[in-house]
């Protein structure tokens, strides 16, 4: 391969996960809040991403504040803000009854096309050469 050729298949992957990451960030954060069993403030909620999503859904903490916003305007998370005695005050988040049922309808959705997207990848692995990435 050239270095131009992988530069392109770079920025074509690049592309697509921050495609992919747009429509599963949402999930992922109701997931979490969904689960914890208190309410949660922004780093706490990047770090449970981190460590559940593998690393896979780990990026940069500031880019969860709109989406969490977006949640809270939608109705599907509520907020409050507490003093903390290291630093400014902190924003705490916690999933709604109206994101717990958003939840539920997500996630059958996102096993739903996960499962379609699987049974169409099944060959991809026995078309790819020795050595070349998928």
């Amino acid at each position: 391969m050239t270095p131009d050729s992988i530069n392109t298949r770079d920025s074509h992957l690049r592309k697509f996960q921050k495609e992919l990451s747009a429509g599963t960030v949402s999930l992922a954060l109701l997931a979490v809040l969904g689960t914890a069993g208190e309410p949660m403030y922004g780093y706490q909620i990047a770090k449970r991403l981190e460590q559940e999503g593998e690393g896979v859904l780990s990026g940069k903490q500031s880019a969860l504040y709109p989406v969490l916003r977006n949640l809270e305007g939608g109705g599907l998370l509520d907020s409050f803000v507490e003093p903390s005695v290291a630093g400014p005050p902190r924003r705490y988040y916690r999933i709604t009854e109206a994101g717990r049922e958003a939840l539920r309808g997500w996630s059958a959705a996102w096993r739903a096309t996960r499962d379609s997207v699987d049974a169409v990848l099944q060959g991809v692995h026995a078309l790819h050469l020795p050595g070349e990435a998928i």
